[in-house]
């Protein structure tokens, strides 16, 4: 049975944070969730990653243990809260950064705008700056009356970091350029079949995008996965981050059952 490290928490700037942290020594391996994703998502790989180093992940503001946001959740203001939770708990760089989902966008942005903290990248399944801007224009008349009726009966977060996603874009465009350090793009190779193919088309290009952030950048299809590859292929994930530690993919990293190098 996977265990999951002891949860803590870390007052920065008046706000709680709910983090973990296990393994220790460099890198400091710093894995950040998709939109709503607890802590606990990360729990079948935290054995073998605190193999690799100290390995910390966090609960956003809103989610889990941590305070609820009371200004907007930009891209900049996520990105500024967790390297203040970095250096509250003394988790100094070389940083790898992996991000899974939406995750992926703050990513994105903390490389850029801190290169020098930074060793690796691993995306999950990430969120492409272009998915934002284009995917809405393929969302059907079903998707946005279901998106209404739930903001109608939840009501919508004004501060959430889902209803900030183009400020969050506009910031990665006015960052400076991607580091060029070790890139591994993980993208599952399953999508929800109720996906429609001009989203999934659309969506598969923008991965293969992603690689080229970085001149190290290399993709990998978890081709038994779905947007999760985490839980699905544990070790796929786990050798994409051996291989951002070691400094890019090589034969040695690539599970031929379970992965293709694309």
């Amino acid at each position: 049975m996977q265990m999951m490290p002891k949860l803590a928490k870390a007052v920065v700037d008046g706000k709680t944070l709910e983090y973990a942290v296990c393994g220790s020594g460099k890198p400091v391996i710093v894995l950040v969730n998709g939109a709503g994703g607890p802590i606990e998502g990360w729990y079948k790989i935290y054995a073998d990653l605190e193999k690799l180093g100290t390995v910390i992940a966090y609960n956003r503001l809103g989610m889990g243990g941590s305070s609820k946001p009371t200004e907007a959740q930009t891209g900049s203001e996520i990105v500024n809260t967790l390297r203040a939770l970095l250096g509250e708990i003394g988790k100094q760089p070389p940083y790898i950064l992996v991000g899974h989902s939406l995750g992926g966008l703050y990513v994105n942005l903390f490389a850029r705008q801190y290169p020098q903290e930074i060793a690796g990248v691993v995306f999950l399944d990430a969120t492409a700056p272009d998915d934002v801007r284009l995917l809405p224009q393929e969302q059907g008349g079903l998707q946005r009356v279901a998106q209404h009726v739930l903001n109608v009966i939840f009501g919508k977060d004004i501060y959430g970091e889902t209803q900030h996603t183009d400020e969050t874009v506009t910031q990665i465009e006015q960052a400076g350029s991607f580091p060029n350090v070790p890139l591994i793009v993980v993208t599952g190779g399953k999508p929800a079949r109720i996906v429609p193919q001009k989203v999934r088309q659309i969506r598969e290009a923008n991965q293969k995008l992603l690689t080229t952030l970085s001149p190290q950048g290399r993709q990998i299809i978890a081709v038994e996965s779905g947007h999760f590859p985490q839980f699905s292929e544990p070790n796929v994930v786990i050798q994409a981050i051996q291989a951002a530690i070691a400094g890019g993919l090589t034969d040695q990293h690539v599970h031929a059952k379970t992965i293709r190098d694309e």
